[in-house]
């Protein structure tokens, strides 16, 4: 599995299986925006970094509900 494939497998795709599509799946205007914001771009770094990874933060229908302690 690619890490597109991957993403989409979290994302789209059960939004596309549970009819959801028009409300989850995607950063879209009018969608319910459930996201979080990593210390990289783990679809561009090496294999071996992406476990590093840390999360800085949460959103959950826009809203922050946890925010990294610096």
């Amino acid at each position: 599995m690619t890490r597109e494939e991957a993403l989409k497998s979290m994302t789209i795709w059960p939004a596309y299986a549970g009819f959801q599509e028009k409300d989850l799946g995607s950063l879209t205007p009018g969608k319910f925006a459930d996201f979080v914001i990593l210390d990289r771009d783990i679809m561009t770094v090496p294999d071996a970094d992406i476990l590093r990874t840390a999360v800085l933060a949460t959103y959950i229908g826009g809203k922050a509900v946890f925010e990294r302690s610096r």
